[in-house]
């Protein structure tokens, strides 16, 4: 004959798991964040707190036979139970965030927009000019911030090397830093996707006849640095002030590169299209006219000059 406490063993273990098993309270997902080295008890207090348990005590002691909770953030969906929330946080998918660092920003200006990133942690060096890869980047919360450098300079140093193995035969850059030198003020000539090969090719046919590459981003990197904005528009005295980097006053490349050029710049940069164009002036759209003289050139900049004449007025 069974005995009464073995039948309320029995009845406890039975409701118990009914507990484990049923859908829980909550009609909405939920996230929890666990820290590194945070107690189980401390995180069923949190959960608890939150509405997603049937019984702090049932899962409690489930969780202590089922295995450690991973540090990290999760997120919990609708009615999850306490046996499928028990599982997520030992074996679950950690909620990733995506960080998305723009083509063109100083490495200054990287560290700045990573500062300002609520999801990341730690401080951050600013990193040699043009080593980034500015990409989408997918981290947990609490991410170091030097680590997502780190892997940031990484990715770009997989990429120049895959894209300089490839590169177009006879091109007047010696060095793959050379090829991201001239990506980064292709990069920052133009916003227009369609234009970086048109622009690469321009500042590659200037470079083989050893004529100065004259790009208005230089002159503002060679006088603020890894500020990247000059705040207003570029004097005409600034022009013709000599900066290792304003390239109307040196011949060749800038000493580094003035900013992180993207996948796509890199590439144009090392496989540029054949064209014999050596100008270009802006058109008023946010893209570019190009010329292969000097004189369609001027004609091009006057129309310019005229445009935004009319404008201001």
């Amino acid at each position: 004959m069974v005995g009464a406490g073995v039948l309320f063993g029995l009845f406890i273990g039975v409701a118990s798991w009914v507990l484990l098993m049923a859908p829980g309270p909550h009609d909405s997902a939920r996230q929890i964040i666990i820290a590194r080295g945070q107690s189980l008890d401390s995180v069923t207090r949190e959960l608890a707190a939150s509405g997603v348990l049937r019984s702090a005590l049932v899962f409690s002691v489930y969780s202590r036979f089922a295995g450690p909770v991973q540090a990290g953030e999760f997120d919990l969906p609708p009615r999850a139970s306490m046996r499928d929330i028990s599982r997520i946080l030992r074996v679950g998918d950690v909620v990733m965030h995506a960080i998305t660092v723009p083509e063109g920003l100083t490495s200054q200006q990287v560290v700045e927009l990573l500062l300002n990133e609520p999801v990341l942690s730690g401080a951050a060096t600013i990193p040699d000019e043009g080593s980034l890869l500015p990409e989408t980047y997918y981290v947990p919360r609490g991410h170091a911030r030097v680590a997502l450098l780190k892997k940031m300079q990484a990715a770009q140093k997989k990429a120049v090397a895959q894209l300089w193995e490839n590169r177009q035969r006879g091109l007047p850059l010696q060095t793959p830093q050379e090829a991201v030198v001239l990506a980064s003020i292709v990069e920052k000539e133009t916003g227009q996707a369609g234009e970086r090969g048109q622009v690469a090719a321009v500042f590659v046919n200037r470079l083989r006849k050893r004529m100065r590459l004259q790009s208005d981003p230089t002159i503002i990197y060679g006088l603020v640095g890894g500020k990247g904005t000059l705040g207003r528009p570029i004097r005409l005295s600034e022009i013709s002030r000599p900066t290792p980097y304003n390239t109307y006053t040196i011949f060749g490349l800038p000493p580094t590169p003035i900013a992180n050029p993207g996948r796509a710049a890199l590439a144009a940069v090392l496989d540029p299209p054949s064209t014999s164009a050596l100008y270009f002036v802006a058109d008023g759209t946010g893209g570019h006219i190009f010329a292969d003289t000097l004189a369609e050139h001027n004609k091009n900049v006057r129309n310019w000059r005229k445009l935004q004449k009319q404008q201001r007025q």
